[in-house]
């Protein structure tokens, strides 16, 4: 049983990939998390440290009612839709529900005097950059409804700040990867969009690896992304709620390790902690994928006292590798 008098946090997302491994951070400092999921992406297995609440932020009077029940000290919202690819494809699916469905939850805290949000954003924001690594002021140029979705959700979240006295912080993260240490949660998408699952796939079942472009302008010519440890990632929130409710004044804040990764540097990791070889097929580019992104979060470091402490290439693929292993074994996926 949960213990219903601790101060509690509202997850939406929280069946979801990062959201659950937030939940058991949030869990870990003293906090009870309620799981808000429609679990058409997320898994009930996931909501393993607080209840679930099964609906749709796209329902306002559903959010209203959640808000109300619980009374969270502050929100951590990861309910989105997240693949590049499907949002150049059907644009609408995501501004309807990352940008409707962040508003719906603004009005709900308005309503119910819930004051801090610490949103999950994504560098998918800055587009295609000349500069590297990638600092918070860096130019905003989206190339993909994706990334376009989540920065209108940060100026909306700016101006009911300025408007409603919402404190908030956006994390922008670059890319998360890799599972619980202790293998109780991990990544599971349907259909998998992200290299490192679909490489382990590839490698535990004999599958082809399709590797999107070899010509981009990289050392080795596939483009380059800054890993970062989900468990990192799900750290970081905790320490967000702690700045903003000690009056933190940063509401933009990357999170990466500052070091990037190429596509088949993963794929030779991954060969190397499986022991096994990966047939790699190449295509061609896809639509909205940048060449390289890599963080510079030095604001996250000083201002959050954050450090990535799971995030080498080896530990987030082993960390993945051993989650893969094991849920295949107990959901049969």
């Amino acid at each position: 049983m949960f213990n219903d008098q601790q101060k509690k946090v509202l997850v939406t997302g929280g069946a979801g990939y990062v959201g659950s491994h937030a939940c058991k951070a949030i869990a870990k400092a003293g906090y009870l998390p309620i799981s808000c999921d429609n679990l058409v992406n997320g898994n009930s297995w996931s909501v393993k440290w607080g209840p679930l609440e099964k609906g749709d932020i796209l329902n306002k009077s559903w959010v209203d009612s959640i808000i109300k029940a619980h009374k969270p000290v502050a929100i951590f919202h990861f309910a989105a839709h997240a693949s590049v690819a499907e949002s150049l494809i059907n644009p609408f699916k995501y501004y309807k529900n990352n940008f409707i469905g962040t508003l719906n939850l603004l009005e709900s805290m308005k309503s119910n005097n819930i004051n801090h949000l610490i949103f999950s954003s994504t560098c998918a924001i800055y587009g295609t950059q000349n500069a590297l690594p990638i600092s918070e002021d860096a130019p905003k140029l989206p190339i993909n409804p994706y990334g376009a979705s989540k920065l209108m959700v940060e100026r909306m979240m700016d101006d009911y700040s300025t408007a409603h006295g919402i404190s908030s912080i956006s994390l922008r993260y670059f890319n998360a990867a890799g599972a619980d240490l202790d293998a109780e949660i991990g990544e599971i998408h349907n259909p998998e969009t992200h290299l490192i699952p679909i490489a382990i796939r590839a490698a535990q079942k004999g599958l082809t690896l399709p590797v999107y472009g070899n010509n981009y302008d990289t050392h080795d010519g596939t483009a380059i992304r800054d890993y970062i440890h989900v468990s990192d990632l799900a750290d970081a929130h905790v320490l967000a709620l702690k700045y903003l409710q000690t009056g933190g004044i940063y509401n933009k804040i990357n999170l990466g390790t500052g070091k990037g990764y190429s596509v088949r540097e993963v794929i030779s990791e991954t060969e190397k902690i499986s022991g096994r070889k990966i047939l790699v097929k190449e295509e061609s580019k896809r639509a909205g994928d940048p060449a390289c992104l890599v963080a510079d979060s030095s604001i996250a470091k000083k201002e959050l006292e954050w450090q990535p402490k799971h995030s080498d290439l080896s530990t987030i693929i082993t960390t993945a590798w051993n989650w893969h292993k094991y849920c295949n074994k107990i959901y049969n996926v």
